[in-house]
Protein backbone atom coordinates (compact mmCIF):
# COMPACT_ATOMS: atom_id res chain seq x y z
CA UNK A 1 0.00 0.00 0.00
CA UNK A 2 1.11 2.97 -0.98
CA UNK A 3 1.96 5.70 2.36
CA UNK A 4 0.36 8.80 2.13
CA UNK A 5 2.38 11.94 3.09
CA UNK A 6 2.10 15.00 4.82
CA UNK A 7 3.27 17.73 2.05
CA UNK A 8 4.09 22.01 2.98
CA UNK A 9 4.03 23.59 -0.04
CA UNK A 10 6.07 26.63 0.03
CA UNK A 11 5.20 29.74 -2.14
CA UNK A 12 1.78 28.56 -2.56
CA UNK A 13 0.53 31.82 -3.78
CA UNK A 14 2.97 31.91 -6.64
CA UNK A 15 3.04 30.75 -10.82
CA UNK A 16 4.96 27.70 -9.87
CA UNK A 17 3.60 27.00 -6.27
CA UNK A 18 -0.09 27.06 -7.80
CA UNK A 19 1.12 24.68 -10.71
CA UNK A 20 2.82 22.57 -8.07
CA UNK A 21 -0.46 22.19 -5.66
CA UNK A 22 -2.57 21.49 -9.75
CA UNK A 23 0.05 18.71 -10.49
CA UNK A 24 0.05 17.29 -7.27
CA UNK A 25 -4.28 16.76 -7.68
CA UNK A 26 -4.13 16.09 -11.27
CA UNK A 27 -1.47 12.72 -10.57
CA UNK A 28 -3.49 11.63 -7.16
CA UNK A 29 -0.31 11.82 -5.27
CA UNK A 30 -0.90 10.56 -2.24
CA UNK A 31 -1.49 13.15 0.26
CA UNK A 32 -2.50 12.75 3.98
CA UNK A 33 -2.55 16.25 4.33
CA UNK A 34 -1.43 19.68 2.20
CA UNK A 35 -0.11 22.42 4.01
CA UNK A 36 0.17 25.72 1.60
CA UNK A 37 2.67 28.38 2.78
CA UNK A 38 3.99 31.86 1.71
CA UNK A 39 5.54 34.68 2.64
CA UNK A 40 3.20 37.36 5.16
CA UNK A 41 2.07 39.55 2.76
CA UNK A 42 -0.11 36.22 0.62
CA UNK A 43 -1.32 35.09 4.37
CA UNK A 44 -5.09 34.49 3.93
CA UNK A 45 -5.17 34.10 0.38
CA UNK A 46 -7.04 30.86 -1.01
CA UNK A 47 -5.44 28.50 -3.63
CA UNK A 48 -7.36 25.96 -5.57
CA UNK A 49 -6.70 22.37 -4.97
CA UNK A 50 -8.54 19.30 -6.17
CA UNK A 51 -12.16 20.51 -5.60
CA UNK A 52 -11.69 22.79 -2.90
CA UNK A 53 -9.54 25.87 -1.42
CA UNK A 54 -6.68 25.90 0.59
CA UNK A 55 -6.30 29.14 2.66
CA UNK A 56 -2.30 30.16 2.72
CA UNK A 57 -0.63 30.28 5.75
CA UNK A 58 2.24 32.51 6.48
CA UNK A 59 5.77 30.55 6.72
CA UNK A 60 7.48 30.79 9.74
CA UNK A 61 9.94 28.06 11.40
CA UNK A 62 7.10 26.37 13.01
CA UNK A 63 5.45 25.39 9.71
CA UNK A 64 7.32 22.41 9.52
CA UNK A 65 6.04 19.83 12.45
CA UNK A 66 4.76 17.56 11.31
CA UNK A 67 5.79 17.91 7.46
CA UNK A 68 6.83 14.63 5.25
CA UNK A 69 8.23 16.52 2.58
CA UNK A 70 8.38 19.68 1.75
CA UNK A 71 8.09 21.81 -2.35
CA UNK A 72 10.19 24.97 -2.20
CA UNK A 73 9.32 27.44 -5.23
CA UNK A 74 10.48 30.61 -3.40
CA UNK A 75 13.33 33.10 -3.83
CA UNK A 76 17.08 32.37 -2.63
CA UNK A 77 17.36 34.23 0.38
CA UNK A 78 14.06 32.47 1.55
CA UNK A 79 14.93 28.99 1.02
CA UNK A 80 18.30 29.32 3.00
CA UNK A 81 16.71 30.29 5.71
CA UNK A 82 13.41 27.59 5.94
CA UNK A 83 14.72 24.79 3.84
CA UNK A 84 17.03 24.13 6.57
CA UNK A 85 14.43 23.89 9.09
CA UNK A 86 11.96 21.82 7.46
CA UNK A 87 15.03 19.42 7.17
CA UNK A 88 15.79 19.45 10.92
CA UNK A 89 12.20 18.76 11.35
CA UNK A 90 12.68 15.66 9.40
CA UNK A 91 10.62 16.63 5.99
CA UNK A 92 12.36 15.74 3.04
CA UNK A 93 12.67 19.37 0.83
CA UNK A 94 12.42 19.53 -2.74
CA UNK A 95 13.86 23.01 -3.99
CA UNK A 96 13.31 24.60 -6.84
CA UNK A 97 15.47 28.28 -6.12
CA UNK A 98 18.83 28.31 -6.84
CA UNK A 99 19.71 28.18 -3.15
CA UNK A 100 20.72 24.75 -3.11
CA UNK A 101 22.36 23.96 -6.56
CA UNK A 102 25.69 24.31 -5.55
CA UNK A 103 25.72 22.58 -2.71
CA UNK A 104 27.69 19.09 -2.68
CA UNK A 105 25.37 17.41 0.09
CA UNK A 106 22.20 18.40 -2.33
CA UNK A 107 21.59 15.89 -5.86
CA UNK A 108 20.78 18.32 -8.63
CA UNK A 109 17.83 15.89 -10.23
CA UNK A 110 16.24 16.31 -13.48
CA UNK A 111 13.28 13.69 -12.93
CA UNK A 112 13.16 10.85 -15.16
CA UNK A 113 16.81 11.02 -16.44
CA UNK A 114 19.27 11.15 -13.33
CA UNK A 115 16.71 9.97 -10.54
CA UNK A 116 19.73 7.62 -9.22
CA UNK A 117 21.41 10.97 -7.81
CA UNK A 118 18.70 10.83 -4.78
CA UNK A 119 19.61 7.54 -3.37
CA UNK A 120 21.64 8.41 -0.18
CA UNK A 121 20.56 12.29 -0.28
CA UNK A 122 20.46 14.54 2.65
CA UNK A 123 17.04 16.07 3.24
CA UNK A 124 17.55 18.64 0.70
CA UNK A 125 17.01 18.28 -3.47
CA UNK A 126 17.95 21.14 -5.84
CA UNK A 127 15.87 20.81 -8.90
CA UNK A 128 18.13 22.66 -11.89
CA UNK A 129 16.82 25.84 -13.63
CA UNK A 130 13.53 25.50 -15.91
CA UNK A 131 16.08 26.13 -19.43
CA UNK A 132 18.53 23.95 -17.94
CA UNK A 133 16.35 21.23 -17.52
CA UNK A 134 14.79 21.36 -21.20
CA UNK A 135 18.31 21.81 -22.34
CA UNK A 136 19.62 18.41 -20.43
CA UNK A 137 16.38 16.87 -21.15
CA UNK A 138 17.12 16.97 -25.01
CA UNK A 139 21.05 16.59 -25.22
CA UNK A 140 21.28 13.79 -22.45
CA UNK A 141 20.62 11.29 -24.82
CA UNK A 142 22.78 12.89 -28.21
CA UNK A 143 25.98 13.69 -25.57
CA UNK A 144 25.67 9.86 -24.55
CA UNK A 145 25.73 8.81 -28.29
CA UNK A 146 28.16 10.95 -29.73
CA UNK A 147 30.17 13.19 -26.93
CA UNK A 148 29.34 16.70 -27.31
CA UNK A 149 32.33 18.44 -26.98
CA UNK A 150 31.32 22.42 -27.43
CA UNK A 151 27.93 24.12 -27.48
CA UNK A 152 26.01 27.35 -28.06
CA UNK A 153 22.48 28.24 -26.97
CA UNK A 154 20.82 31.54 -27.19
CA UNK A 155 17.39 30.76 -25.03
CA UNK A 156 15.02 32.89 -24.88
CA UNK A 157 13.04 33.24 -21.67
CA UNK A 158 9.17 33.73 -21.00
CA UNK A 159 8.17 36.64 -18.81
CA UNK A 160 6.37 33.94 -16.63
CA UNK A 161 10.41 33.09 -15.20
CA UNK A 162 9.79 36.21 -13.37
CA UNK A 163 7.07 35.15 -11.49
CA UNK A 164 3.95 36.77 -11.32
CA UNK A 165 5.51 40.42 -11.31
CA UNK A 166 6.94 39.63 -15.11
CA UNK A 167 3.45 38.40 -16.03
CA UNK A 168 1.78 41.42 -14.64
CA UNK A 169 3.85 43.70 -16.13
CA UNK A 170 3.74 42.41 -20.25
CA UNK A 171 -0.12 42.23 -19.67
CA UNK A 172 -0.16 45.77 -18.56
CA UNK A 173 1.91 47.13 -20.97
CA UNK A 174 0.16 45.76 -23.76
CA UNK A 175 -3.02 47.03 -22.34
CA UNK A 176 -1.25 50.65 -22.66
CA UNK A 177 -0.03 50.21 -25.85
CA UNK A 178 -3.31 49.00 -27.33
CA UNK A 179 -4.81 52.27 -25.36
CA UNK A 180 -1.83 54.69 -27.50
CA UNK A 181 -0.24 54.93 -23.95
CA UNK A 182 3.49 55.15 -23.08
CA UNK A 183 4.31 51.80 -21.20
CA UNK A 184 5.47 52.10 -17.68
CA UNK A 185 8.76 49.61 -16.87
CA UNK A 186 8.39 48.79 -13.54
CA UNK A 187 9.64 45.51 -13.02
CA UNK A 188 12.20 44.83 -16.05
CA UNK A 189 14.47 47.81 -16.95
CA UNK A 190 12.94 48.21 -20.26
CA UNK A 191 9.95 47.60 -22.08
CA UNK A 192 8.98 44.02 -22.64
CA UNK A 193 6.12 44.20 -24.57
CA UNK A 194 6.54 43.61 -28.69
CA UNK A 195 10.19 44.03 -27.43
CA UNK A 196 13.39 41.75 -26.22
CA UNK A 197 15.66 41.95 -23.90
CA UNK A 198 18.96 40.57 -23.26
CA UNK A 199 18.71 40.78 -19.49
CA UNK A 200 17.90 37.69 -17.58
CA UNK A 201 18.82 38.33 -14.44
CA UNK A 202 21.91 40.88 -12.84
CA UNK A 203 24.85 41.07 -15.03
CA UNK A 204 28.21 39.85 -13.45
CA UNK A 205 32.00 40.58 -13.84
CA UNK A 206 32.72 39.64 -17.31
CA UNK A 207 29.20 40.90 -18.60
CA UNK A 208 27.66 37.59 -18.14
CA UNK A 209 24.25 37.60 -16.49
CA UNK A 210 23.43 35.17 -13.80
CA UNK A 211 20.64 33.15 -15.85
CA UNK A 212 24.23 32.54 -18.28
CA UNK A 213 26.18 31.79 -16.22
CA UNK A 214 23.77 28.99 -14.09
CA UNK A 215 22.84 27.72 -17.37
CA UNK A 216 26.11 26.69 -18.64
CA UNK A 217 27.25 25.53 -15.10
CA UNK A 218 24.30 23.53 -14.57
CA UNK A 219 24.27 22.07 -18.17
CA UNK A 220 28.18 21.00 -17.90
CA UNK A 221 27.10 19.58 -14.23
CA UNK A 222 23.92 17.59 -15.72
CA UNK A 223 26.00 16.26 -18.45
CA UNK A 224 28.54 15.64 -16.05
CA UNK A 225 31.00 17.31 -18.99
CA UNK A 226 33.73 19.80 -18.66
CA UNK A 227 32.28 21.29 -22.33
CA UNK A 228 33.10 25.10 -23.32
CA UNK A 229 28.96 26.29 -23.27
CA UNK A 230 28.72 29.95 -24.84
CA UNK A 231 24.86 30.91 -23.42
CA UNK A 232 23.08 34.04 -24.09
CA UNK A 233 19.70 34.46 -22.04
CA UNK A 234 17.05 36.79 -23.63
CA UNK A 235 13.57 37.89 -22.19
CA UNK A 236 10.86 37.85 -25.07
CA UNK A 237 7.34 39.14 -24.78
CA UNK A 238 5.99 35.50 -24.23
CA UNK A 239 3.52 34.50 -21.36
CA UNK A 240 4.54 30.74 -20.91
CA UNK A 241 7.17 28.67 -22.37
CA UNK A 242 11.39 29.45 -23.00
CA UNK A 243 12.88 28.64 -26.42
CA UNK A 244 15.94 27.17 -27.13
CA UNK A 245 18.22 27.78 -30.13
CA UNK A 246 20.80 25.50 -29.96
CA UNK A 247 24.55 24.27 -31.93
CA UNK A 248 26.41 21.47 -30.34
CA UNK A 249 29.54 20.20 -31.77
CA UNK A 250 29.97 16.62 -31.41
CA UNK A 251 33.14 13.60 -31.22
CA UNK A 252 31.71 12.03 -33.94
CA UNK A 253 29.71 12.68 -36.55
CA UNK A 254 25.95 12.63 -35.53
CA UNK A 255 23.53 13.08 -38.38
CA UNK A 256 20.13 14.60 -38.16
CA UNK A 257 18.44 11.74 -38.82
CA UNK A 258 20.24 9.76 -36.43
CA UNK A 259 19.75 12.07 -33.78
CA UNK A 260 15.70 12.22 -34.73
CA UNK A 261 15.45 8.49 -33.67
CA UNK A 262 17.53 9.04 -30.62
CA UNK A 263 15.13 11.43 -29.33
CA UNK A 264 11.93 9.97 -30.07
CA UNK A 265 12.93 7.02 -28.36
CA UNK A 266 13.61 9.46 -24.93
CA UNK A 267 11.40 9.43 -22.48
CA UNK A 268 10.09 13.07 -21.49
CA UNK A 269 10.80 14.67 -25.31
CA UNK A 270 8.68 14.71 -28.45
CA UNK A 271 9.62 15.47 -31.79
CA UNK A 272 8.34 18.07 -33.88
CA UNK A 273 10.26 18.40 -37.00
CA UNK A 274 8.84 18.96 -40.42
CA UNK A 275 9.91 21.90 -41.58
CA UNK A 276 8.91 21.81 -45.07
CA UNK A 277 5.88 21.68 -43.94
CA UNK A 278 6.28 24.43 -41.09
CA UNK A 279 5.99 21.83 -37.85
CA UNK A 280 8.13 22.67 -35.49
CA UNK A 281 8.33 23.49 -31.58
CA UNK A 282 6.25 26.68 -30.70
CA UNK A 283 5.79 27.95 -27.07
CA UNK A 284 2.46 28.47 -27.82
CA UNK A 285 1.71 24.71 -28.08
CA UNK A 286 3.69 23.79 -25.21
CA UNK A 287 2.06 25.59 -22.62
CA UNK A 288 0.59 23.43 -20.56
CA UNK A 289 2.26 20.41 -21.24
CA UNK A 290 4.48 18.11 -19.40
CA UNK A 291 6.75 16.87 -22.64
CA UNK A 292 9.87 19.03 -23.57
CA UNK A 293 9.45 19.23 -27.64
CA UNK A 294 12.89 19.27 -30.14
CA UNK A 295 12.28 20.50 -33.48
CA UNK A 296 14.27 22.28 -36.57
CA UNK A 297 17.22 19.18 -36.12
CA UNK A 298 19.56 19.93 -38.61
CA UNK A 299 23.51 19.24 -39.78
CA UNK A 300 25.23 22.30 -40.44
CA UNK A 301 26.66 22.78 -43.94
CA UNK A 302 29.92 20.86 -44.61
CA UNK A 303 30.53 19.86 -40.83
CA UNK A 304 28.56 16.27 -40.05
CA UNK A 305 30.01 17.12 -36.29
CA UNK A 306 27.68 20.44 -35.64
CA UNK A 307 24.14 19.73 -35.07
CA UNK A 308 21.26 22.31 -34.99
CA UNK A 309 18.08 21.88 -32.47
CA UNK A 310 15.19 24.03 -31.19
CA UNK A 311 13.83 23.25 -27.70
CA UNK A 312 10.88 24.61 -26.34
CA UNK A 313 9.15 23.77 -23.01
CA UNK A 314 6.74 25.28 -20.49
CA UNK A 315 9.15 26.72 -17.81
CA UNK A 316 6.34 26.78 -15.14
CA UNK A 317 4.47 23.44 -15.90
CA UNK A 318 7.76 21.39 -17.20
CA UNK A 319 10.71 23.28 -16.10
CA UNK A 320 9.90 23.71 -12.48
CA UNK A 321 6.40 22.50 -11.06
CA UNK A 322 6.57 19.21 -12.40
CA UNK A 323 10.02 18.31 -11.57
CA UNK A 324 9.30 18.41 -8.35
CA UNK A 325 6.51 16.78 -8.10
CA UNK A 326 8.01 14.15 -10.18
CA UNK A 327 11.18 13.91 -7.76
CA UNK A 328 8.78 13.29 -5.03
CA UNK A 329 6.88 10.46 -6.70
CA UNK A 330 10.72 9.16 -7.02
CA UNK A 331 11.48 9.56 -3.84
CA UNK A 332 8.06 8.01 -2.37
CA UNK A 333 8.54 4.47 -5.08
CA UNK A 334 12.35 4.36 -3.25
CA UNK A 335 11.44 4.75 -0.14
CA UNK A 336 13.51 7.93 0.67
CA UNK A 337 11.15 9.85 2.26
CA UNK A 338 12.81 10.10 5.38
CA UNK A 339 16.04 12.05 6.42
CA UNK A 340 18.91 10.11 7.89
CA UNK A 341 20.85 13.12 9.20
CA UNK A 342 18.16 16.07 10.42
CA UNK A 343 19.70 19.36 10.99
CA UNK A 344 23.22 18.99 8.97
CA UNK A 345 22.15 22.07 7.13
CA UNK A 346 21.45 24.29 10.45
CA UNK A 347 24.29 27.20 11.05
CA UNK A 348 26.54 25.91 13.43
CA UNK A 349 27.18 27.66 17.00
Amino acid sequence: MKRSLRIAVCGAAGLVGREMLAILSERSFPCASITALDQAQHAGESVPFAETELDVHELSRSSFKGIDLALFSAEDSVSREFAPLAQAEGAVVVDLSGAWRKDARCPMVCAGINDDLLEGHSGIIASPRSAAIQLFTVLKPLHEAAGIERMAVTSLHAVSGSGNDGVEELEHQVRQLFNMQQPEAEFYPHQIAFNCLPQVGDFLEGDLTEEEEGLAAETRALLGADLPIAATCVRVPVFYGHSQAVTITTGRELPAAEARVLLTQSAGVQVVDNPRASLYPMACDASGEDEVFVGRIRQAAGCGNTLGLWIVADNVRRGAALNAVLIAEELLKRDLVSVPAPGIFLPRG
